[in-house]
């Protein structure tokens, strides 16, 4: 056993150094194509994602992106070559596929696993095929998943966590379309038509982005590519997503039946392709992303014991995502811990890292990057990523020397120029109101 858990280990340290050659072009009708070959398993992992997020709902039809990705595999064709969401399920299961999707404010995105056998990978890459170019958005799904869609509005206007993300996401970004906020009226106006109007628009090649990781020659993976789109319409690229203006700071406390204070500090911060996001990723994990090493944890829980766990992240978007700080406390203490945590970010952002920290925080971050890569679903997530917000190729086999060049200052500057005080919006939910901001 020592043996085998010496040599993974070894295999995923080798895997944070080696290279991952990714090769990319576009297909003759405008999809970007990232790949990379991997013979290791037999084994296909396909990606396309879309600029189709829920920021590119029409102004006056919220929840148009979710609800067309959710029902692309719901029906496709018409008449004898209609297929619905059981067919289709039975047809992946019949080849071992397994199909999946997702939607944030960004992009839209499906992702197919199967072997790499002709007979299994041509007949699930044809399903795929038609469920991006044939959806058929049956009504009665439609139903369906409306009624489920604000079945889940009811719930989560009961859980505080809910409550909180939706205030705190609104008070950041205010009429930005980051920061919208879907009720049932907007759920119960959508039409079939809007589905099929928001498809016909971002569902084209020029807005689409392939990726493929798996046991593939370069040409089988144009074919594929090639194949996957070639019935989707060129269209244009998606518009660029309008400037976040900066909210004002302040706090807003939300009354909740709950034991616990949500809380969450923040602002919006950062883009994906920013400069500063290695610092500010190096310099978080000794802030609030290292668990039981990170100073928040550290003041909060670990000095005071005002909370079970305390946390901050970026989440770098295509326009500025957040920042935030999170944690959950008695109501009666909630004042107390927003303080501590406040005092713990401002002498972050005065004095930065210690040596000491900045060396612990590189060394985790190098030491863990393997685990990242280390299946073909990861690798593609990670490849997919790089292409949609067009970052530098070469960027998984820079990661460890671009971390280990993060110097004390590069993280004080970084946190200065992104994370303003004055700018940060507070909410609490649960417990006593408090006098809003």
């Amino acid at each position: 056993m020592k043996l085998i858990l010496t040599s993974l280990l070894t295999l995923l340290s080798g895997l944070a150094h080696a290279g991952v050659a990714i090769e990319s072009w576009n297909t003759a009708n405008g999809a970007r194509v990232l790949f990379v070959e991997n013979n290791n398993l037999p084994m296909l992992d396909v990606q396309i994602d879309f600029a189709a997020g829920s920021a590119f709902d029409p102004p006056a039809r919220p929840g148009t992106a979710a609800l067309t990705q959710g029902l692309l595999d719901a029906g496709i064709g018409q008449g004898k070559r209609a297929l619905d969401d059981n067919a289709i399920a039975d047809r992946l299961a019949d080849v071992g596929a397994q199909l999946g999707g997702g939607i944030d404010a960004d992009r839209a995105s499906l992702h197919l696993r199967v072997l790499s056998s002709v007979s299994e990978r041509e007949a699930a890459l044809g399903l795929l095929r038609q469920i991006l170019t044939e959806p058929s958005f049956p009504p009665a799904v439609l139903e369906r998943e409306r009624a489920r869609a604000i079945a889940g509005l009811r719930e989560g206007m009961t859980q505080p966590a809910a409550v909180l993300n939706r205030r705190f996401g609104q008070l950041n970004y205010g009429d930005h379309p980051y920061g919208k906020i879907l009720s049932e009226a907007d759920l119960k106006r959508l039409t079939r038509q809007d589905l099929i109007d928001f498809h016909r628009r971002f569902y084209v090649t020029r807005n689409a982005q392939i990726s493929l990781v798996g046991n593939l020659s370069r040409a089988q993976a144009e074919a594929i590519a090639n194949a996957l789109v070639a019935g989707l319409p060129t269209g244009n690229e998606a518009p660029p997503l309008p400037a976040v203006s900066l909210p004002k700071g302040g706090l807003e406390r939300i009354p909740h039946p709950s034991v616990q204070a949500h809380i969450a500090i923040g602002m919006p911060a950062l883009k994906r392709a920013d400069p500063d996001l290695m610092a500010l990723t190096v310099g978080n994990y000794t802030l609030g992303g290292g668990g039981f090493n990170a100073r928040l944890m550290k003041e909060i829980r670990d000095a005071r014991g005002l909370a079970y766990g305390a946390y901050s992240y970026f989440a770098p978007m295509a326009a500025e995502g957040l920042f935030r700080i999170g944690l959950e406390t008695k109501a009666e203490q909630a004042e107390e811990a927003v303080k501590v945590a406040q005092d713990t970010l401002a002498k972050f952002l005065a004095e930065g890292p210690s040596a000491a920290e900045l060396a612990a925080a590189k060394a985790n971050l190098i030491n863990s990057f393997a685990l990242r890569l280390d299946s073909n679903a990861k690798l593609l997530g990670q490849v997919a990523d790089l292409g949609f917000y067009r970052r530098p190729l070469d960027a998984l086999d820079t990661y460890a020397a671009r971390v280990e060049a993060v110097t004390l200052e590069d993280v004080r500057a970084a946190f200065a120029r992104h994370v303003k005080p004055e700018h940060l919006v507070t909410v609490i939910v649960g417990g006593k109101p408090a006098p809003s901001r």
